[in-house]
């Protein structure tokens, strides 16, 4: 029996539009974060979708959506295909927030362990922090271009921002962490890179790779 064609519709990736075959979706989804996107049986199915926008578009409260209208819909699910194998993925783990922190980063196929840091006190934001900067900074040594997976939006935007906004209290028991903070910081105002930072969908995916496991 012969296969069923299908169109793929997408409305975020990094080129939005209707697709004819699964591998032109998969390259405009793969390591996009937050990408949106479906298949249907139709071409003419799939243009009215793509007009109507994304079924997981979930506008502000008392706002509304592309079309005008509020959706209810359920958000969409982010394919586990979308994840990109050769890459790095890095987590942090607290006994307590403050307490005793360790950070790592793994490949995130085969979750091999490439660093390893523990301080006897910090909070889990300042390790997810280090972490995002300590694989950038080892990139950059290697001549590494892998992208970085991290499940905390915050490190994320600290990283950007140059600049780690934690309000844990410095003094003689956080002296050796702020001085690898400072370091930190100092790393990203002197240094580039090209290595993408990418949100790691845990609703979809489940626990990053570099997970501790203690939840």
């Amino acid at each position: 029996m012969a296969k069923t064609k299908k169109y793929y519709v997408v409305w975020k990736g990094a080129k939005p539009g209707i697709y004819e075959s699964w591998a032109e979706c998969q390259a405009q989804i793969q390591g996009f974060p937050g990408a949106a996107y479906k298949s249907f049986e139709s071409k003419a199915e799939a243009e009215a979708a793509y007009q109507k926008g994304s079924p997981g578009f979930k506008p502000k409260a008392g706002g509304t959506g592309s079309t005008g209208s509020k959706s209810s819909a359920p958000r969409t699910t982010i394919s586990k295909s979308a994840i990109i194998k050769t890459s790095i993925s890095v987590d942090a783990a607290c006994s307590g927030n403050p307490g005793k922190m360790e950070y790592q980063g793994v490949w995130t196929d085969t979750k091999e362990q490439i660093f390893h840091k523990e301080f006897p006190l910090g909070t889990n934001n300042i390790g997810e922090f280090l972490a995002l900067v300590h694989a950038l900074a080892l990139c950059q040594k290697k001549g590494w271009n892998y992208p970085i997976y991290s499940d905390s939006v915050n490190a994320m935007k600290w990283v950007k921002q140059k600049k780690c906004k934690t309000t844990l209290v410095e003094n003689a028991k956080t002296a050796e962490l702020y001085d690898v903070i400072d370091r930190a910081e100092q790393w990203l105002h002197d240094n580039t890179y090209s290595n993408k930072m990418i949100k790691w969908e845990t609703e979809d995916w489940g626990e990053i790779p570099a997970d501790f496991g203690r939840k």
